[in-house]
């Protein structure tokens, strides 16, 4: 009997015109471009300053894109999943949204929420669609306006976020250049050290939460970076493992774009060369469920087919984990 798995035919994005400089930045809270850098390894990031739009506003146009590429029409569309920290609105979904702004009619679609790793868990999830058989069709986008939850007096936060969307389709094969492998994990013991703390059920919004600052991120530096370093580190070279990659057969690493160090000392820990991983932080900061797909958009005319790609993340929750992706097409001139 023919396997079918997921293959990832597209890639599109979209990043706001405005840009936020470290220059920007140190006229707000005390920072300079120096401490930036040597810490985050961030020079700006994009910014969505039109008024009243939030993520769908970004994910639209990164949709919008995918569909061009890839010659979609809307209608043949199965399935749209949106991975999100940062909805328009508390429903519907974002998902939604975004199918109605492009026109998405004949499809079911939905938010996922898994922190930064919002994406590599939806990717997972959308390639279960296509493997089953029954969708020929799925997207998956990452879209944050995380400047809506960043509180611009923390310095420890502020210097970090940007905004922005990827998306990505999903088509069946059954040759081997698929997406092959994945492997997610969680502990919620982690939710204490990165989490908003007002706005949902639990402490619902009022005049206190608002006035007490609870609707932006918390996040506790170093307990986040000993853990994304580690268990990154851990399913990627598990992953790799089990499918018979050694540091030398791999193409690219595709790594969240938290931090620079935490990118780098992921990449020593894995016997990776710097020319392997794919970092872009310094130009969009961390956009939260969008960093891959922003990753896969930028280095797409660089992939060839066959390529062995191993996307690995780190998120609130804690969430992580890793894909083994044998990419499945050269980029037309």
């Amino acid at each position: 009997m023919t396997t079918i798995k997921a293959a990832i035919t597209g890639v599109g994005a979209f990043v706001p015109e405005y840009r936020l400089t470290n220059a920007e930045l140190s006229k707000m809270v005390d920072t300079t471009d120096e401490w930036i850098m040597t810490r985050i390894g961030i020079k700006e990031r994009r910014i969505i300053k039109e008024a009243g739009e939030g993520s769908s506003f970004a994910g639209e146009k990164a949709v919008r894109q995918l569909l061009e590429k890839t010659h979609t029409d809307p209608s043949e569309v199965d399935v749209l999943i949106c991975a999100t920290v940062t909805p328009d609105m508390q429903f519907p979904a974002t998902a939604n949204i975004i199918s109605d702004k492009v026109g998405i009619r004949n499809a079911f679609s939905f938010d996922l929420n898994a922190g930064c790793s919002g994406f590599l868990y939806a990717l997972t999830t959308a390639s279960k669609y296509v493997e089953s058989g029954a969708y020929k069709k799925v997207v998956v986008v990452g879209a944050e306006k995380m400047s809506s939850i960043v509180d611009y007096t923390d310095r420890s936060t502020c210097c970090i976020f940007g905004d922005g969307a990827g998306a990505v389709m999903l088509e069946p094969s059954t040759d081997e250049f698929v997406i092959t492998d994945s492997l997610l994990q969680s502990d919620g013991v982690g939710r204490v050290h990165l989490h908003q703390v007002a706005g949902g059920s639990a402490k619902p919004s009022s005049h206190e939460t608002v006035e007490a600052r609870e609707h932006f991120i918390y996040q506790e530096g170093q307990p986040v970076f000993k853990w994304a370093v580690s268990k990154m580190a851990d399913v990627s070279l598990e992953v790799m493992r089990r499918n018979n990659i050694t540091p030398e057969s791999l193409t690219w690493l595709v790594p969240h774009q938290a931090n620079l160090r935490i990118i780098e000392a992921v990449a020593r820990r894995m016997g990776i060369k710097k020319e392997q991983v794919m970092i872009n932080i310094q130009r969009y900061g961390n956009t939260t469920a969008a960093t891959l797909p922003l990753c896969l958009w930028e280095w797409e005319s660089q992939l060839k087919k066959g390529d062995n790609l191993i996307l690995t993340t780190f998120g609130a929750g804690f969430t992580w984990g890793a894909i083994y992706v044998k990419w499945a097409y050269n980029t037309e001139a």
